[in-house]
């Protein structure tokens, strides 16, 4: 019997930052999602590598800004499946893993404007629920209306990984950007400098 709704919040966090801690209180507080896991994700080939911390240090940056708050978690689950890593798979697994939860993805409006280029994303949409947010400049596009996506009102956050990391690499003060755990292990281990 499913017992606890949980929404998947995927990414690189890196860094993690209080926009993504900020999004992830408003769905706890003002959906049914009970808890929110933030899924560490291995290198996107998307992205630039050489700006990417390693993993155990993503990892232990989610740790440390999640701290001990009991409706967020963190999940490793991606760092230890093949490469690329495909939602669809992760949602498999964790689903085996953790037969008493429901789990549902959580992602921006610019993911979902090209869902229908996700892994088998109509399996995804016929099991699973999508909790979509708010990103400027984009709109929910054809799946607006689906039953299983949920469009939230939260607020637009306007705070990048990218801006942040350049603004600790030039020396500025980000403290108030960052869960202080975080942010205080990033000083110390000189990341992004």
């Amino acid at each position: 019997m499913i017992t606890e709704k949980v929404g998947l919040f995927f990414g690189s966090f890196n860094p993690i930052h209080n926009g993504h801690m900020m999004l992830a209180n408003y769905l706890v507080e003002f959906t049914d999602l009970q808890e929110v896991w933030f899924v560490v994700s291995p290198h996107n080939p998307l992205k630039d590598k050489k700006s990417l911390l390693a993993d155990y240090h993503r990892l232990d940056l989610a740790y440390k800004a999640v701290d001990d708050y009991p409706k967020f978690q963190v999940s490793d689950i991606e760092l230890h499946l093949p490469k690329p890593s495909y939602t669809i798979d992760t949602l498999v697994r964790l689903s085996e893993k953790h037969p008493g939860k429901s789990f549902s993805v959580i992602c921006g409006m610019d993911s979902l404007q090209s869902f229908q280029k996700w892994k088998n994303y109509e399996v995804i949409l016929d099991n699973y629920r999508v909790f979509v947010y708010p990103r400027k400049g984009y709109s929910p596009g054809q799946f607006e209306n689906h039953p299983s996506v949920q469009i939230v009102n939260a607020p637009e956050i306007e705070v990048s990984s990218s801006f942040l990391r350049h603004a600790i690499s030039v020396g500025k003060d980000m403290r108030f950007f960052i869960p202080e755990k975080a942010y205080n292990y990033i000083i110390d281990m000189h990341f992004y400098d």
